[in-house]
């Protein structure tokens, strides 16, 4: 859909870097149609309040429109399969109206899901590019939770972190949405071109940038603030004290958006920023995709399921029972009277409980009294016993064979040759 508003905001697009706080505030007083007038005619509204700023960057935005042409950038949008989505189309996430004049003046699409319905129910995963295995297999799992769980898994499509949650997500065959810091039709980095085709197919790919629009370092910080915006949480799987996944996590705190982090080993620096998030209680400690829910989700509705320690059989016995079989020794053996003192119960309670650990399993009678069964191990069982070793006459007869028969006479000899 073209209209003078997706125009205008497509040239406006061009002509201001992403994230520009004064174009977002020129935009939101005038609209997009009369924010490119005054673009154009270098003239500032009167009473506008960033009119120093805007007097600075009337020259650049003027040279940049001089040079675009934003019906010739939908059509192109068009025939590649991708769209642009405004403030006030139905598929615009209304969340990313808390960015305020720092909200994207339009955001290019390219992809099969809704980016509204999608986001409605969304989890930001982020971290390190250069992650650790342990990292990978986390962010893949809690990308694989998520997706089960019918939440949708928003990040950067970075390598690390970003790109083992997308692939997760995938996998459990939910939607995924890749937050660029280019153009959606330039592919970065080049190895995840396979990956975006997977999130094309299923989810969607996001960009402020036109398309055409290469990645730079700054690019990178900035859409950080989208991925933020557009989901109701964020969860850091790793991170070093510098990481732009930190930046990410700062943007949710300032958007009063959930946090949470993920622990990892003290001796790994890929986990000193999540543990200083934890430790500074910024983000909430998280070790399950159901526990990430619990944080983002309805109060009551989405609840982790609390974790119980193993049950053992011990547990189900009666108090006194336990307490006469921790008073069974282990080694050596003792008769009734000193485990009933041992156990500080009286003999008729020590015996009935001897017979019902016996006959569960859990002791054994001795020639000198009772001990406790030493619990047969699963990796190294005890052998068998050794079988006495058998005589050449028993083995053969073992096998149906029969050692030297006995010789019959001979003819010869009974007829006397």
């Amino acid at each position: 859909m073209s209209t003078p508003d997706h125009e205008a905001r497509a040239a406006l697009m061009r002509a201001a870097d992403a994230g520009d706080t004064v174009m977002g505030a020129l935009v939101s007083q005038l609209g997009a149609v009369q924010a490119l007038q005054a673009v154009r005619e270098r003239a500032a509204p009167p009473g506008f309040a960033f009119a120093e700023e805007l007097a600075g960057r009337f020259q650049s935005w003027h040279a940049r429109l001089a040079a675009c042409d934003p019906a010739a950038d939908l059509e192109a949008g068009e025939r590649a399969g991708a769209r642009l989505v405004i403030p006030g189309d139905a598929e615009w996430p209304t969340q990313l109206d808390a960015l305020g004049s720092g909200r994207p003046l339009g955001l290019w699409l390219h992809g099969t899901a809704d980016l509204r319905f999608s986001c409605l129910r969304s989890v930001a995963v982020v971290g390190a590019r250069a992650a650790t295995s342990y990292g990978v297999h986390v962010a893949a799992q809690f990308g694989i939770g998520l997706s089960e769980a019918g939440w949708t898994v928003v990040s950067g499509g970075a390598f690390g972190i970003d790109g083992a949650a997308h692939r997760g997500a995938l996998a459990a065959g939910g939607p995924t949405v890749v937050v660029l810091a280019c153009g959606v039709d330039y592919c970065y980095p080049a190895e995840h071109r396979s990956l975006f085709a997977g999130a094309r197919d299923r989810g969607v790919l996001v960009s402020e940038c036109p398309p055409g629009v290469r990645p730079t370092r700054s690019r990178f910080l900035i859409r950080n603030r989208v991925i933020a915006a557009l989901s109701r949480g964020t969860l850091v799987v790793e991170a070093a004290l510098r990481s732009g996944a930190l930046n990410t996590a700062g943007h949710a705190l300032t958007l009063d958006r959930h946090l949470g982090a993920v622990p990892g080993p003290i001796t790994s620096a890929l986990s000193d920023g999540c543990h200083r998030l934890l430790r500074e209680r910024k983000a909430v400690c998280v070790t399950t995709p159901e526990e990430m829910i619990e944080l983002v989700g309805v109060m009551g509705d989405d609840l982790a399921p609390a974790l119980r320690a193993p049950a053992l059989p011990r547990d189900s016995l009666p108090e006194q029972t336990k307490r006469v079989l921790d008073a069974v020794p282990a080694r050596i053996s003792a008769g009734p009277a000193t485990i009933a003192v041992t156990a500080g119960v009286d003999l008729n309670t020590a015996l009935s409980a001897l017979g019902s650990l016996a006959a569960t399993g859990y002791i054994e009678r001795t020639a000198g009294g009772w001990r406790a069964r030493r619990p047969v191990s699963p990796i190294y069982p005890k052998a068998e016993p050794a079988l006495p070793r058998s005589t050449p006459a028993a083995a053969a007869d073992d096998l149906g064979v029969v050692p030297n028969p006995p010789r019959e006479a001979s003819s010869d000899r009974e007829s006397g040759v």
